[in-house]
């Protein structure tokens, strides 16, 4: 038989062994509750999402996931903002505005992105015409910066360097741009032994790298730009995003070495011997992703006798519009010319 004391503590312990039991049995209910109220909040919400997502797009019941649908209503909130966006851009804009490159009554342009890139592209010992520019229409030093500034448009003459690096001739340019600091200097161009194709070419390569501007210009140093005509001919062109322009030719292709527009590589343009469609070499603008096209493709773009038809041969297979604006055509000052020749 136990005695007294031993029932006693038995008794002790059993009420003891009942109290942990009790407590986990009330979280076990506690926890239970919660989860049950969480998996109906969370299948009330699955319900109100797949409603809604019915109700935006008309298509029925859907089984689709929370997740997808989340993404599928924000996805649709967005394009909504972009739709009111694109509302308040047309908007601005038949009130006179662009999105690029904004123009104003008195010729002058936002200083967001440059206008265009003028190229003058010149040679060795033609300081004399450089200057002659500078003097005429391209400004130097502080007139230069206001026309950067102001206008939007950024001037500088093209070279490269001596086949003999450093001698007396390259030491002379790099003399006078210490004075003027007017040049883009190709360090990759030889002058001489290659011809403006391919000065042409690495102009629009290295000022697309160097500039991110609207268009850019080739422009031969023995020819004066109307600047203030130029820019407001360009601006009308900034909702065309691949545009070449300039005062457009065919032209005859020569196959005589001894005449001066010699063709070498003749044969490739047919029996006539025609010329495609292009600009007119002594000065024509393409557009930024001409030029970017270019600055990505400089390695395999081939180069022809003349840096014009150089140029439009680049453009033939891409979706380029061609501009015949009569305006470039530089052979003489006229009512309206952008250029003329001297």
């Amino acid at each position: 038989m136990q005695s007294k004391g031993s029932k006693h503590r038995f008794s002790t312990m059993a009420n003891r062994s009942r109290i942990p039991s009790l407590f986990i049995s009330m979280f076990a209910t506690f926890a239970s509750i919660y989860v049950a109220g969480r998996l109906w909040q969370d299948a009330q919400n699955r319900v109100y999402l797949i409603k809604e997502l019915d109700r935006i797009t008309g298509q029925g019941q859907s089984a689709i996931s929370v997740d997808d649908t989340l993404k599928i209503i924000a996805c649709r909130e967005q394009h909504k903002k972009l739709d009111a966006l694109k509302v308040e851009l047309d908007a601005a804009k038949k009130e006179g505005f662009v999105s690029k490159g904004l123009i104003e009554s008195n010729g002058t342009y936002s200083k967001r992105r440059p206008l265009v890139v003028i190229g003058i592209l010149t040679k060795f010992g033609r300081q004399k015409n450089r200057d002659a520019i500078r003097k005429a229409w391209m400004g130097n030093g502080a007139s230069l910066k206001k026309i950067e500034d102001g206008k939007g448009i950024i001037l500088r003459f093209v070279i490269g360097r001596s086949a003999n690096r450093g001698d007396s001739q390259d030491k002379d340019i790099d003399r006078e741009n210490g004075l003027t600091n007017d040049f883009l200097i190709l360090e990759d161009h030889v002058e001489g032994s290659q011809g403006n194709a391919e000065k042409a070419k690495l102009f629009f390569a290295h000022a697309a790298d160097e500039w991110d501007a609207e268009f850019y210009a080739k422009v031969n140093d023995d020819v004066y730009v109307n600047i203030d005509a130029l820019g407001a001919t360009l601006a009308t062109h900034l909702d065309k995003p691949r545009i070449y322009m300039g005062c457009m030719k065919s032209g005859e292709v020569f196959s005589e070495q001894n005449h001066k527009w010699y063709e070498p590589e003749w044969w490739k343009f047919g029996d006539k011997k025609s010329y495609f469609r292009h600009a007119s070499g002594e000065m024509y603008v393409i557009s930024q992703a001409l030029a970017k096209f270019i600055s990505i493709n400089r390695s395999i773009l081939r180069t022809y006798a003349h840096d014009d038809v150089s140029a439009g041969s680049w453009f033939i297979g891409l979706d380029v519009k061609h501009i015949d604006e009569t305006n470039f055509c530089c052979s003489s000052w006229s009512t309206g010319a952008i250029c003329a020749g001297v």
